[in-house]
């Protein structure tokens, strides 16, 4: 066991441990994946990266300097069920994309308490970087590209209750932003800790969910972030006599989805994760991964959203 104002360094040191999972406030990525790097460790590192587009570099040059892996934990990424949307968009059968739209967002009195780490802008706080880089990502992952441009961004500011006059507002309990796509495709993304209540007491459904318009039809997948639990993926098409149909799939293992891969129904997004990250660690080649520049240009992305307003 590990513990005391050593604990973190102790552990990293220990000649035993081959590989760490950095779960620390978002402010706390670089400095401990750097030491972790630095005494030989392979590194899962949680979501978002770190603070800056740039932090998230050096931490991809030293990995790769050391020979050492890191993965940034984009857990969702590694379920048969986002990857079979992506495959039916990247099949074409349904034409070009047209525009994204991908919302995560909880109702007040689901979400952190003020006190939370999210709320706290040293350590890398904000709706954006929580909850907005999963709807970022996924937009990105879909579309095969990064934005062109932000077109625009809004955010509401935390403020709690009885704030002392000093209290500064520098932290976005919730986000909401149009891009810009290749292709003249736009994408619209929504995230927010902690969604007003209706009059005042009527809390707001969960919003977990991307919806993919394309010039054939539309794929929307409900809960893309933890699929495990319950997802659907419904298709809507058109045919020639502009007739609708509909259709609804659950894929939660890859031969659900007509795909290669291992895994079990039962299997967690994060086991489909670590699965991945251990056979790179051994030297074989995971299912899928999430590589560098991924990495990084979501991360630009997110400090883009933050300077358009």
């Amino acid at each position: 066991a590990y513990g005391g104002p050593n604990g973190y360094q102790e552990l990293i040191d220990d000649p035993e441990i081959d590989a760490i999972y950095n779960p620390l406030p978002n402010g706390l990525h670089y400095e401990w994946t750097m030491k972790a790097l630095a005494a030989g460790k392979h590194v899962l590192l949680e979501k978002p990266s770190a603070d800056t587009a740039e932090e998230t570099r050096q931490m991809f040059d030293f990995a790769e300097k050391k020979g050492l892996v890191l993965l940034e934990a984009f857990h969702y990424r590694f379920h048969p069920a986002i990857q079979r949307v992506k495959a039916i968009i990247d099949s074409k059968e349904l034409g070009a994309i047209k525009h994204i739209s991908a919302s995560l967002a909880i109702p007040k009195g689901m979400g952190p308490k003020t006190s939370d780490i999210r709320y706290n802008f040293t350590l890398g706080g904000g709706s954006l970087m929580d909850m907005g880089c999963y709807t970022l990502n996924v937009i990105r992952y879909l579309s095969s590209s990064n934005p062109t441009s932000v077109i625009s961004a809004e955010h509401s500011i935390f403020t709690p209750v009885n704030s002392p006059v000093s209290f500064k507002p520098n932290i976005d309990r919730g986000t909401t932003a149009m891009l810009a796509l290749p292709n003249n495709a736009t994408a619209s993304l929504k995230c927010d800790l902690a969604m007003p209540l209706k009059y005042g007491f009527i809390p707001p459904m969960p919003l977990v969910n991307a919806t993919i318009t394309l010039e054939g039809g539309e794929i929307e997948i409900y809960n893309f972030v933890m699929p495990t639990l319950y997802h659907s993926i419904k298709l809507t098409t058109k045919d020639a006599n502009k007739k609708i149909k509909t259709t609804v799939e659950k894929v939660y293992t890859f031969a659900d989805g007509k795909m290669e891969g291992k895994g079990e129904a039962w299997w967690t997004t994060y086991r489909f994760q670590l699965e991945a990250f251990v056979d790179r660690i051994k030297g074989r080649t995971p299912q899928t991964w999430v590589d560098r520049e991924d990495s990084i240009a979501n991360m630009h992305w997110i400090e883009q959203i933050y300077a358009k307003v």
